[in-house]
């Protein structure tokens, strides 16, 4: 009796093995269908006001598209990255915009969750609790951090989807124009669909303060399509992407140095009243670890000067 119990065990756990490895499966391919060249529309809408003050001015209604490659970088079986780099300019003279970042880590328990105010506290999640699951980790420009959280890819009636919701930064078209919220709290889908994927927000702005319960004064929903088009549209990325990649190694490996650390992260906005992406983007002065970890070494503030 034993024996066949020890058997039923046995014959559960590489079934639930099996399953497992089919669902990762799926989950890589479903992050991976992201990669490509797409015609992206963006559409962002401030939908509910919660502000009791008849002066305030509800954000615009913005839409916009644009040529967008995104290129697998890196390739893992627990580790997706992917670059995204906007084609932006004439056909027949395009400028290459670096973009956003998105790294995908399996069952990942190192997080760096947004708190206000250029500061990401690190937290430790339990093995336990991310099983399954991957961290969509965002970054910015200048591969300094965005916003990141931990939930599982959904595999169901034909839809693969992704969702979780989790604190950041303003975005940047919010950024140079809003100074009455800190604090983006962003409800992110994505979602592969037959013709590209689907980037779904519901997002809150929010007052966040040392000490208080967050303030939200609005909502604003965001729905951005990404329709997958012939690859060769988006060769200028490619190219770029193929004469840069190695200075932004670099910048990414400095970056991981600082991650690796596993304590609570506090940015400059400006050294010496430039930001970081400006010298970044400078080709001529920045382009090796000799000046460009120094560089970056220079917006990490120092403990204890942090007051996390």
């Amino acid at each position: 009796m034993k024996q066949l119990t020890l058997t039923l065990l046995l014959l559960v756990a590489c079934l639930t093995t099996v399953t497992a490895q089919s669902k990762k499966k799926q989950d890589i391919k479903a992050i991976k269908d992201m990669c490509g060249c797409y015609e992206v529309t963006f559409n962002f809408a401030e939908t509910f006001e919660y502000v009791e003050d008849s002066t305030y001015i509800p954000s615009k209604t913005k839409t916009d598209k644009a040529l967008e490659w995104v290129q697998l970088v890196e390739d893992d079986k627990n580790k997706i990255a992917m670059q995204h780099l906007l084609i932006v300019g004439k056909p027949d003279s395009p400028y290459i915009v670096k973009h956003w970042r998105q790294d995908w880590e399996y069952q990942n328990t190192d997080l760096y969750q947004y708190s206000h105010d250029n500061r990401w506290n690190y937290i430790s999640l339990p093995k336990d609790q991310v099983k399954g699951q991957w961290t969509q980790k965002v970054f910015q420009v200048d591969d300094s951090p965005r916003y990141e959280g931990s939930a599982s890819w959904v595999h169901i009636d034909g839809k693969s989807y992704w969702e979780n919701t989790t604190s950041a930064p303003l975005p940047r078209r919010e950024y140079t124009t809003r100074s009455d919220y800190n604090v983006t709290i962003r409800g992110n889908r994505h979602e592969i669909v037959d013709n590209g994927w689907i980037h779904d927000q519901d997002n809150h702005k929010v007052v966040r303060e040392n000490g208080k319960e967050d303030v939200i004064i609005a909502k604003e929903k965001g729905y951005n399509t990404y329709v997958k088009v012939d690859d060769n549209r988006c060769k200028a990325a490619q190219d770029y992407w193929k004469e840069n990649q190695a200075k932004w190694a670099i910048v990414r490996a400095k970056w991981d140095e600082v991650f690796a650390r596993h304590t609570n992260l506090s940015l400059e906005e400006k050294v010496d009243n430039k930001v970081l992406f400006k010298y970044l983007f400078d080709e001529e002065n920045y382009k090796t670890a000799e000046t460009i970890n120094p560089l970056i070494e220079s917006f990490v503030k120092k403990k204890q000067d942090a007051k996390l």
